[in-house]
Protein backbone atom coordinates (compact mmCIF):
# COMPACT_ATOMS: atom_id res chain seq x y z
CA UNK A 1 0.00 0.00 0.00
CA UNK A 2 0.67 3.51 -0.71
CA UNK A 3 2.66 5.84 2.54
CA UNK A 4 1.92 9.00 3.63
CA UNK A 5 5.35 10.39 1.98
CA UNK A 6 3.92 8.75 -1.51
CA UNK A 7 0.97 10.18 -1.33
CA UNK A 8 2.68 13.81 -0.28
CA UNK A 9 4.78 13.14 -3.47
CA UNK A 10 2.04 12.50 -5.67
CA UNK A 11 -0.40 15.71 -4.60
CA UNK A 12 2.44 17.83 -5.38
CA UNK A 13 1.86 16.67 -9.44
CA UNK A 14 -0.14 20.41 -10.93
CA UNK A 15 -2.58 18.38 -12.92
CA UNK A 16 -3.03 15.97 -10.09
CA UNK A 17 -4.12 18.48 -7.97
CA UNK A 18 -6.29 20.30 -9.79
CA UNK A 19 -8.36 16.95 -10.47
CA UNK A 20 -8.15 16.57 -6.74
CA UNK A 21 -8.96 19.66 -5.68
CA UNK A 22 -12.09 19.66 -8.01
CA UNK A 23 -13.41 16.36 -7.41
CA UNK A 24 -13.22 16.93 -3.76
CA UNK A 25 -15.21 20.04 -3.97
CA UNK A 26 -18.20 17.50 -6.10
CA UNK A 27 -17.77 15.00 -3.57
CA UNK A 28 -18.40 17.29 -0.40
CA UNK A 29 -21.41 18.62 -1.55
CA UNK A 30 -22.76 15.97 -3.08
CA UNK A 31 -21.83 13.01 -0.35
CA UNK A 32 -21.12 15.12 3.04
CA UNK A 33 -21.11 18.14 3.11
CA UNK A 34 -20.20 18.36 6.67
CA UNK A 35 -16.49 16.48 5.79
CA UNK A 36 -13.79 17.83 6.62
CA UNK A 37 -10.88 16.82 4.22
CA UNK A 38 -7.46 18.10 2.94
CA UNK A 39 -6.32 17.18 -0.71
CA UNK A 40 -3.66 14.95 0.57
CA UNK A 41 -6.19 12.66 2.25
CA UNK A 42 -8.95 13.14 -0.41
CA UNK A 43 -6.22 11.77 -2.53
CA UNK A 44 -5.37 9.20 -0.47
CA UNK A 45 -9.16 8.22 -0.54
CA UNK A 46 -8.80 7.98 -4.58
CA UNK A 47 -6.42 5.62 -4.45
CA UNK A 48 -8.38 3.55 -2.11
CA UNK A 49 -10.98 3.05 -5.30
CA UNK A 50 -9.43 0.52 -6.54
CA UNK A 51 -9.02 -1.56 -3.57
CA UNK A 52 -12.57 -0.94 -2.36
CA UNK A 53 -14.04 -2.10 -5.78
CA UNK A 54 -12.48 -5.30 -4.80
CA UNK A 55 -13.83 -5.20 -1.69
CA UNK A 56 -16.91 -4.31 -2.66
CA UNK A 57 -17.45 -7.09 -5.55
CA UNK A 58 -18.92 -9.47 -3.25
CA UNK A 59 -21.61 -7.71 -2.23
CA UNK A 60 -20.54 -6.85 0.96
CA UNK A 61 -17.15 -5.87 2.91
CA UNK A 62 -16.13 -8.38 5.33
CA UNK A 63 -14.71 -7.46 8.88
CA UNK A 64 -11.12 -8.53 7.58
CA UNK A 65 -11.77 -6.35 4.61
CA UNK A 66 -13.08 -3.35 6.92
CA UNK A 67 -9.51 -3.37 8.69
CA UNK A 68 -7.61 -3.70 6.00
CA UNK A 69 -9.19 -0.92 4.08
CA UNK A 70 -8.91 1.20 7.66
CA UNK A 71 -5.03 0.15 7.97
CA UNK A 72 -4.70 0.95 4.24
CA UNK A 73 -6.58 4.45 5.41
CA UNK A 74 -4.48 5.14 8.09
CA UNK A 75 -1.33 4.70 6.42
CA UNK A 76 -1.77 6.76 3.97
CA UNK A 77 -3.41 9.92 5.85
CA UNK A 78 -1.42 13.30 6.59
CA UNK A 79 -0.49 12.12 9.86
CA UNK A 80 -1.32 12.41 13.54
CA UNK A 81 -4.68 10.46 13.49
CA UNK A 82 -3.49 7.66 15.78
CA UNK A 83 -5.97 8.76 18.66
CA UNK A 84 -8.56 10.35 16.46
CA UNK A 85 -11.41 9.71 13.90
CA UNK A 86 -8.87 9.29 10.68
CA UNK A 87 -10.37 11.34 8.16
CA UNK A 88 -9.63 8.97 4.93
CA UNK A 89 -11.30 6.40 6.97
CA UNK A 90 -14.52 8.27 7.38
CA UNK A 91 -14.56 9.55 4.47
CA UNK A 92 -14.85 6.10 2.83
CA UNK A 93 -17.85 5.45 4.23
CA UNK A 94 -19.20 7.92 1.85
CA UNK A 95 -17.52 6.33 -1.41
CA UNK A 96 -18.60 2.63 -0.32
CA UNK A 97 -22.18 4.16 -0.36
CA UNK A 98 -21.85 5.89 -3.62
CA UNK A 99 -19.21 3.77 -5.37
CA UNK A 100 -20.93 3.43 -8.67
CA UNK A 101 -20.96 6.88 -9.40
CA UNK A 102 -17.41 7.80 -7.92
CA UNK A 103 -15.03 4.69 -8.83
CA UNK A 104 -15.10 6.27 -12.89
CA UNK A 105 -14.21 10.06 -12.04
CA UNK A 106 -11.51 8.50 -8.86
CA UNK A 107 -10.51 6.12 -11.49
CA UNK A 108 -9.68 8.80 -14.05
CA UNK A 109 -7.58 10.46 -11.15
CA UNK A 110 -5.03 7.08 -10.53
CA UNK A 111 -4.82 7.28 -14.57
CA UNK A 112 -3.62 11.06 -14.62
CA UNK A 113 -1.22 10.04 -11.41
CA UNK A 114 0.18 6.81 -13.24
CA UNK A 115 0.70 9.06 -16.18
CA UNK A 116 2.58 11.49 -14.65
CA UNK A 117 4.66 9.02 -12.24
CA UNK A 118 5.21 6.47 -14.42
CA UNK A 119 7.00 5.58 -17.58
CA UNK A 120 4.22 3.53 -19.42
CA UNK A 121 5.79 3.29 -22.74
CA UNK A 122 8.94 1.40 -20.95
CA UNK A 123 6.19 -1.83 -20.49
CA UNK A 124 6.27 -4.57 -22.72
CA UNK A 125 3.04 -5.08 -24.33
CA UNK A 126 1.39 -8.62 -23.63
CA UNK A 127 1.67 -11.15 -27.04
CA UNK A 128 -0.37 -13.65 -28.06
CA UNK A 129 2.71 -15.52 -28.84
CA UNK A 130 4.67 -14.69 -24.73
CA UNK A 131 4.99 -17.89 -23.32
CA UNK A 132 6.04 -15.92 -19.90
CA UNK A 133 2.49 -17.65 -18.15
CA UNK A 134 4.21 -18.22 -14.40
CA UNK A 135 5.33 -16.80 -11.33
CA UNK A 136 8.67 -17.10 -12.52
CA UNK A 137 7.97 -14.83 -15.79
CA UNK A 138 5.89 -12.41 -13.41
CA UNK A 139 9.09 -12.12 -11.27
CA UNK A 140 11.35 -11.21 -14.45
CA UNK A 141 8.79 -8.89 -16.11
CA UNK A 142 8.12 -6.98 -12.89
CA UNK A 143 11.72 -6.36 -12.65
CA UNK A 144 11.85 -4.13 -15.80
CA UNK A 145 8.75 -2.95 -14.53
CA UNK A 146 8.92 0.87 -13.39
CA UNK A 147 8.93 1.29 -9.66
CA UNK A 148 6.14 3.45 -9.19
CA UNK A 149 3.98 1.33 -11.66
CA UNK A 150 4.76 -1.88 -9.22
CA UNK A 151 3.78 0.49 -6.09
CA UNK A 152 0.49 1.33 -8.10
CA UNK A 153 -0.06 -2.09 -8.83
CA UNK A 154 0.22 -3.51 -5.12
CA UNK A 155 -1.23 -0.62 -3.17
CA UNK A 156 -4.57 -1.56 -5.74
CA UNK A 157 -4.94 -4.95 -5.27
CA UNK A 158 -2.57 -6.83 -2.32
CA UNK A 159 -3.70 -6.68 1.51
CA UNK A 160 -1.08 -5.02 3.79
CA UNK A 161 2.81 -5.67 2.79
CA UNK A 162 1.73 -8.50 0.81
CA UNK A 163 4.52 -10.14 -1.52
CA UNK A 164 3.46 -8.78 -4.91
CA UNK A 165 5.40 -12.30 -6.19
CA UNK A 166 3.45 -15.09 -4.77
CA UNK A 167 0.09 -17.13 -5.98
CA UNK A 168 -2.95 -16.50 -3.90
CA UNK A 169 -6.76 -17.62 -3.58
CA UNK A 170 -9.24 -14.85 -4.89
CA UNK A 171 -13.10 -15.67 -5.66
CA UNK A 172 -14.20 -15.50 -9.39
CA UNK A 173 -16.07 -12.30 -8.82
CA UNK A 174 -13.05 -10.56 -7.04
CA UNK A 175 -10.94 -11.94 -10.09
CA UNK A 176 -13.17 -10.50 -12.18
CA UNK A 177 -13.31 -7.14 -10.49
CA UNK A 178 -8.93 -6.84 -10.96
CA UNK A 179 -9.25 -7.40 -14.22
CA UNK A 180 -12.36 -5.01 -14.83
CA UNK A 181 -10.36 -1.90 -13.29
CA UNK A 182 -7.24 -2.88 -15.21
CA UNK A 183 -9.61 -2.11 -17.97
CA UNK A 184 -10.89 1.30 -16.56
CA UNK A 185 -7.48 2.21 -15.48
CA UNK A 186 -6.31 1.25 -19.42
CA UNK A 187 -3.05 -1.11 -18.12
CA UNK A 188 -4.64 -4.63 -18.84
CA UNK A 189 -2.90 -4.62 -22.46
CA UNK A 190 0.22 -4.38 -20.40
CA UNK A 191 2.19 -8.19 -20.07
CA UNK A 192 3.25 -7.17 -16.52
CA UNK A 193 -0.79 -7.23 -15.30
CA UNK A 194 -1.64 -9.84 -17.69
CA UNK A 195 0.74 -11.86 -15.42
CA UNK A 196 -0.09 -10.34 -12.52
CA UNK A 197 -3.36 -11.55 -12.76
CA UNK A 198 -2.54 -14.91 -13.46
CA UNK A 199 -0.88 -15.24 -9.84
CA UNK A 200 -4.48 -15.30 -8.54
CA UNK A 201 -6.14 -19.07 -8.13
CA UNK A 202 -9.95 -19.01 -8.33
CA UNK A 203 -11.33 -20.89 -5.43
Amino acid sequence: MFSENEIATIIEIPVVLDEVIKLRKEFIETEANFLEISEHDFLSLIMMTPTVGVALANGTISLFEELALNKMARKMSKGGFFLKVDPVAHAMKFLIKSFDKWELPFLEVIKLAMRNTCDLNSLKLKNANDDADNIIGFARELMHAPYAFVRFLSSFFLHDEAEIVEERAISAVEFEKIQDIGNKLEISQYLVFTLFCKTFELR
